[in-house]
């Protein structure tokens, strides 16, 4: 069990707490300074392939020439180190912060997963004082706290993009704009089924409430992959044709598209290596590839919604 400890003093001065806050509020502008868009990756909704997703996205930018990093904000369920086969890289710490591993398309990556000991290690907060029988209460503190801290204190230098994989829940992205008041956008990931409509929606309108810009809805796992008749060609059996698009015009967010399921890049990105990178002219491939040009377009224009 990797155990964090909360214990800082017994008796808290509360000026002090405050300058520090504030100090490190001053750490992460200043760390965040050299890169040019910081953008979420969010769902609300767990198991929708947002993770995979990030990774290939990040992947695709990288190999368009991009530099970019990866910050895995999801601290007890932490994939994107093992994703972009940056896993078992030693994070050295350096008098100008924590740097990176770097993963395949020379992305760099910044994960809880990097610090465990194990494949089967949990994280685990431990608080010595009276707080310890109350977890449940501050543990929502303390991984604001991880997170503020993978931001001012790893040296990302200069990067193009920083995309953040954010976790599950709707009330994450309020907490990551308060860590990020300079936060470019957020991409939104669904699946093409009700109830992930359902979860998502209160996570656009929690986002919208954060003071979130949305840039784009995608749709993942939108069809399977099957062979056609040609068995050079494939062609792709949608499972809702015009469901997501539906739903990203009902909720005001451009609509970028569908990502079809194709079992290769379940396979690929659990071999640390994204399926970008192995055939990006499938449709798939194509459709990653379309969201990393989308992504560059609304930024670059500015659009806001």
């Amino acid at each position: 069990m990797k155990v964090i400890d909360t214990d800082n003093s017994s008796t808290p001065n509360v000026p002090n707490v405050l300058d520090q806050v504030l100090a490190q509020r001053q750490r992460v502008a200043d760390r965040l300074a050299p890169i040019s868009h910081v953008v979420a990756v969010m769902s609300g909704k767990g198991g929708v392939g947002k993770s995979a997703l990030t990774a290939n996205l990040a992947a695709a930018l990288g190999l368009a020439g991009r530099s970019v990093g990866v910050l895995d904000a999801d601290i007890h369920g932490a994939s994107a180190a093992a994703m972009l086969g940056a896993r078992g890289q030693q994070v050295v710490m350096a008098p100008a912060g924590a740097t990176p591993a770097v993963g395949v398309a020379g992305v760099r990556v910044m994960s809880m997963d990097l610090f465990l000991d194990g494949d089967d290690t949990p994280v685990a907060w431990q608080h010595p004082g009276g707080l310890a029988a109350d977890a449940y209460v501050w543990r929502g503190t303390m991984e604001a706290n991880a997170l503020r801290e993978f931001l001012a204190d790893t040296d990302w230098g200069s990067l193009d993009y920083l995309l953040i994989d954010m976790p599950p829940g709707a009330d994450r992205f309020d907490t990551l704009m308060r860590l990020v008041p300079g936060l470019s956008g957020a991409v939104v990931v669904t699946i093409p089924s009700q109830v992930s409509h359902l979860v998502v929606r209160r996570a656009i309108t929690a986002a919208r409430q954060a003071g979130g810009r949305l840039l784009g809805l995608v749709e993942n796992m939108a069809g399977l992959v099957t062979p056609s008749n040609s068995s050079a060609e494939t062609a792709v059996q949608e499972l809702s044709p015009n469901g997501g698009r539906a739903f990203a015009a009902e909720m005001g967010i451009p609509y970028w598209g569908q990502v079809p399921f194709e079992p290769r890049l379940a396979w690929s990105t659990d071999a640390g290596r994204p399926f970008i990178l192995e055939d990006n002219q499938s449709p798939a491939g194509r459709a990653i590839l379309a969201l990393a040009q989308q992504l560059e377009e609304a930024l670059a224009n500015e659009i806001s919604v």
